[in-house]
């Protein structure tokens, strides 16, 4: 299964995080926007795509840059999720599935609970950003 997912960073290097609604696996934990890749999709598209549907916004695929992936067994199905970094979108902001939504600082995000798969991609990040350790 190929799932994206981004990490919108703000003009204060805040990072948007949400939380998994009930109902779905994993519920309660935190993790970044995005979704499955649907058959005949990019990865690129598909989270233009996740993003328009999830919070309302546009992403241009060229403001996607890959940050790194992770693999990780789900039962009988296996992740590979995609991280990409987005500085730049158009639009406010706005949860779609009402799940709870917050802009953390990366040292904040380390501390949360989040999926298996996401906390690997954490450190990944905190890299990309220029913050070691």
């Amino acid at each position: 299964m190929f799932v994206v997912a981004a990490a919108l960073v703000d003009r204060n290097g805040r990072i948007l995080v949400q939380k998994r609604p009930e109902g779905k696996p994993m519920a309660g934990l935190w993790e970044f926007p995005g979704g499955k890749v649907e058959r005949g999709e990019t990865p690129e598209t598909a989270l233009v795509r996740e993003l328009k549907e999830e919070l309302g916004i546009d992403v241009d695929e060229a403001d996607l840059e890959p940050v790194a992936f992770a693999s990780e067994a789900l039962g009988d199905r296996h992740l590979i999720l995609l991280l990409y970094k987005s500085r730049t979108w158009a639009g406010d902001v706005r949860n779609a599935e009402s799940q709870d939504v917050q802009w953390l600082e990366i040292d904040v995000i380390r501390e949360l609970p989040m999926p298996p798969a996401d906390g690997p991609l954490v450190q990944k990040l905190s890299e990309s950003l220029g913050n070691p350790a």
